[in-house]
């Protein structure tokens, strides 16, 4: 079987741990299909957690309370986005990170809410790469050649490493086929991703 319809996506969010309470800031997607990233197809928003930020997390992506005046609810933007994703695979880097947090923010939303099925980068590098030390998104990048850009922790920056990141190791994998995909990539086909680090006390090291 080929390779579905593919949706790269990141958060940003207060902090690591949404069953104590913290929420996403912004979300950004965009599609991959037929092995090529559609530029025009593109996702992205603020949120509006309906809470604070800790100083320490502002200190990673730069978004504040006063960049969200305005914003939407996760109650408007979740539906949105999964409406874009419609008909894909989500794919993101650490992605039981992503996924815990829109498991939470589903909660959220007015009426039922599936999500698609989960991939994962970090996981692909993992399978590809055994041997190497280093696999959060700026080791990958390194790995795979590809220019850092301004604007890394915000969630635009990130999907396009990602999407960039994920292409590379496809054809470095030679992997066509989504069973094939899913058993390197999946989040219940590797060995546990270890703890993201992140802000802890006064710690200023991310998720990935």
């Amino acid at each position: 079987m080929p390779l579905p319809p593919l949706t790269v996506f990141d958060v940003e969010t207060t902090g690591l741990d949404p069953k104590k309470g913290h929420r996403i800031v912004e979300l950004a997607g965009m599609r991959i299909e037929n092995g090529k990233i559609i530029e025009e197809q593109m996702f992205h928003s603020l949120i509006n957690p309906e809470r604070d930020i800790p100083w320490e997390v502002k200190q990673i992506h730069g978004i504040t309370e006063q960049d969200l005046v305005g914003a939407p609810t996760v109650m408007t933007v979740l539906p949105q986005f999964l409406s874009f994703a419609k008909g894909s695979i989500l794919v993101a880097h650490n992605a039981a990170f992503d996924k815990g947090f829109l498991e939470s923010e589903k909660e959220f939303c007015w009426g039922y809410i599936e999500l698609p099925s989960f991939l994962c980068t970090m996981r692909l590098s993992q399978s590809l790469f055994p041997g190497v030390y280093g696999h959060n998104l700026d080791a990958v990048c390194q790995r795979l050649q590809i220019t850092m850009q301004p604007g890394r922790h915000r969630a635009q920056t990130d999907v396009m490493l990602t999407g960039q990141a994920l292409l590379k190791m496809l054809d470095a994998g030679h992997i066509q086929s989504i069973d094939e995909l899913r058993r390197r990539a999946g989040l219940d086909a590797a060995a546990p991703v270890p703890a993201k680090p992140g802000v802890v006390g006064m710690k200023t090291s991310w998720r990935r």
